[in-house]
């Protein structure tokens, strides 16, 4: 809204000043600045009305050191990431961009699957909370509305370099640049070690005729769908103990904030050789907002954690940061990028069909960690939960790194 506003200023009555609000960059800082201002100042007031109204947690009893002195703490503080993430977005950024509203709907919609869950937790005295296929049904449902905008909306397009048909490089203009293509409809995404690091979803149905790329949102939707459900209940499933969900959702996130900022840049994506995307660079001012009301969720959620985010914090992040990777064409990063997230899945799905395979095979069940999601085998073997959650952090800061270094290896 400020956004409009002072591009009404400037344009109208020259306000100096007032031409900064046209910067990416300077709209981010602000938004991040805002962000972090919102969590933690009106955060507190959150947490104070959270425990006002008794929303305290109900700890299952693990064996876990330490576990019962969290009971009563107050949870769906998801809430805090919510207002702050998106109360920068509505001043700061531009509204009529369709990705800032398509994560816009996804902050909401998710956080509202979140927040059912954790009222059927607290008040309905349900401690499974929302059954689990009333999550995946809402998780489709994103998955659907994402997967359609992004296939069918005209704003959604990529410009690929001009390629000389004989030797098959890119045409480079006089002025350096390499020249492009206008925009267009494309079905392109990031691959990892892949020459040009480019591939099109397009060519898995070539097979189906001339006709085929009428039909490419039939496979395109469904992939959609699996990364958002996938993503979101790896967020989940890592929110176990104090800081370690917000802290390696906040390295994943500036991570992309800066994807998206050099793929909505003709210049960077040019001088990075990297895929570039219209319109994405206006993401990192949502982005921005969202790291900045993690890291201010953080403050209160450390150890020993004052707030807890719920199933409200946990699902939204973890959607937000699929979305995101969508938007940005790079979700077949997700797998490196969110290491930590698929790590903490594919501990639980390992634990729980070994188990079963064994109880079948040997008439008893055995365990391949001593608990599953990760966190709680390395909770088991003794270590404290601070020095688990760093170590983690460390890990994430090392994907991210490795998952920006992929970009060039080709």
């Amino acid at each position: 809204m400020l956004y409009y506003l002072f591009e009404f200023l400037e344009k109208k009555y020259q306000l100096p000043g007032a031409g900064l609000f046209e910067f990416i960059t300077f709209r981010a800082s602000l938004a991040v600045i805002l962000s972090l201002f919102i969590a933690t100042v009106y955060g507190k007031k959150i947490i104070c009305y959270l425990q006002k109204k008794q929303m305290g947690e109900t700890i299952r009893d693990l064996g876990l050191e330490g576990q019962q002195e969290k009971a009563g703490t107050p949870t769906m503080g998801g809430i805090i990431i919510i207002l702050a993430t998106l109360v920068p977005v509505l001043l700061f950024a531009k509204l009529e961009n369709i990705y800032v509203i398509l994560l816009i709907i996804t902050t909401l919609w998710m956080g509202v699957i979140g927040f059912i869950d954790d009222y059927f937790k607290k008040f309905k005295n349900d401690k499974t909370g929302l059954a689990g296929r009333y999550k995946v049904i809402g998780q489709v449902g994103l998955g659907i509305i994402v997967g359609a905008t992004m296939y069918f909306h005209p704003d959604i397009t990529v410009k690929r370099e001009i390629v000389n048909p004989v030797n098959g490089t890119e045409i480079v203009a006089d002025s350096g640049q390499r020249e492009f293509y206008p925009a267009e409809k494309a079905l392109l995404t990031t691959i990892p070690f892949v020459k040009g690091n480019e591939f099109n979803y397009e060519k898995l149905i070539s097979w189906a005729g001339d006709d085929y790329k009428k039909f490419a949102w039939l496979l395109f939707i469904p992939i959609v769908i699996f990364i958002i459900t996938a993503v979101s209940n790896g967020a989940n499933l890592t929110d176990g103990i104090d800081g370690l969900a917000a802290g390696t959702s906040a390295i994943i996130a500036l991570t992309l904030a800066l994807f998206a900022w050099v793929s909505g840049n003709v210049i960077f994506s040019d001088y990075l050789n990297i895929m570039y995307i219209p319109n994405t660079g206006e993401l990192t001012i949502f982005i921005m907002a969202f790291v900045g009301a993690l890291i201010g969720f953080l403050w209160y959620n450390t150890y020993p954690a004052q707030v807890f985010m719920g199933d409200t914090g946990s699902l939204t992040i973890g959607g937000i940061i699929a979305v995101i990777a969508i938007a940005i064409r790079k979700e077949w990063l997700i797998p490196i990028l969110c290491g930590i997230f698929l790590l903490e899945n594919f501990s639980v799905i390992l634990q729980v069909s070994w188990f079963k395979f064994t109880r079948k095979k040997y008439g008893e069940g055995r365990r391949i960690f001593k608990m599953a999601p990760l966190h709680h085998h390395y909770q088991k073997l003794g270590f404290h939960e601070s020095k688990i959650v760093t170590r983690f952090w460390i890990v994430g800061v090392f994907l991210a790194i490795l998952t920006i270094v992929t970009l060039k290896i080709r």
